[in-house]
């Protein structure tokens, strides 16, 4: 087993759900800022180009590498056909840029795109109906994903369906082992007042990917009193990066470790990039991860 991959997500240069942070970051900046704070691979975001020749070369000068990026899923909301033909021409860009792995999270039910529903008193919960064609079709995707030697990782996430730890494991219960893997977000779980090193030690083997997030719990306790949302939280810095909020890494890094998880760990930060400068705050999180982690 080789020894786990270190990336970076661009949301911390952009916000692809609130466009107005980052908007003076380009694309050119972000990938030359990664590759300089240290980072090998990176997930895709909204500015990168659509041309794989052109993205080859743009990461290629900076020696990175694609590592996945986002799908969204609508089993709950659209019939399965629709979402199955944007997979797949998510999947074929996906496997042209040479990653092995799709992140899915379902969308059709969510609120984190809502800047005015609070965040944890209109959580979403899926009916029994839901709770039976979602594993159903996350089983099909897996398929797909597997038609090109790629596997599909599962997102729980703030706002959706499968958020909390029960709910992930209904999930994990409900779809193929083989077909169906787990992505570990830190910064999820503990927003969402989970377990996080319970559930890590319990996925170990299921889990694939790893978004490294730290969270700031004196904002997610302002978010929850004062029924905000989601993506309010994001702005008043509810997420930050490794090393800089209130989550212990070394033992989630003992756990990996241990179980010689050879994935991405990513870094994910969603914040403000006027007030967390993109640059300062990667080379922050890349020392951190650096001085705890077997990288």
């Amino acid at each position: 087993m080789g020894k786990m991959k270190l990336g970076i997500c661009p949301i911390g240069w952009t916000n692809d759900d609130m466009p107005d942070l980052g908007k003076e970051n380009t694309f050119e900046q972000c990938i030359s800022e990664m590759a300089l704070a240290g980072f090998t691979g990176c997930e895709i975001g909204g500015k990168f180009p659509h041309d794989a020749v052109v993205l080859k070369k743009a990461l290629a000068l900076r020696n990175l590498s694609i590592a996945s990026a986002w799908f969204s899923s609508y089993l709950t909301t659209r019939p399965y056909t629709e979402t199955a033909e944007a997979f797949i021409k998510h999947r074929d860009f996906l496997h042209e840029m040479g990653a092995k792995v799709i992140v899915v999270s379902e969308q059709g039910n969510s609120i984190q795109g809502q800047i005015n529903t609070p965040l944890f008193a209109n959580k979403p919960h899926y009916t029994e109906e839901q709770w039976k064609f979602v594993p159903e079709g996350l089983n099909k995707l897996g398929k797909l994903a597997k038609e090109k030697d790629m596997i599909l990782v599962y997102h729980h996430h703030m706002g959706t369906g499968v958020q909390t730890e029960t709910e992930i494991d209904r999930l994990m219960k409900l779809t193929d082992p083989d077909l169906v893997y787990l992505l570990y977000d830190s910064g999820h779980l503990v927003c969402s007042g989970e377990d996080h090193l319970r559930v890590l030690d319990k996925y170990i083997g299921r889990i694939k990917h790893v978004h490294l997030k730290d969270v700031r719990k004196g904002i997610v306790e302002k978010v929850k009193n004062e029924n905000l949302s989601f993506l309010k939280g994001v702005r008043m810095g509810m997420f930050t990066v490794p090393g800089d909020g209130d989550i212990d890494f070394r033992p989630i890094f003992d756990i990996l470790n241990k179980n010689n998880y050879s994935g991405w760990a990513l870094v994910e930060a969603e914040q403000d990039p006027a007030v967390a400068n993109p640059l300062e705050y990667a080379l922050k999180a890349h020392e951190y991860v650096e001085k705890i982690a077997n990288i």
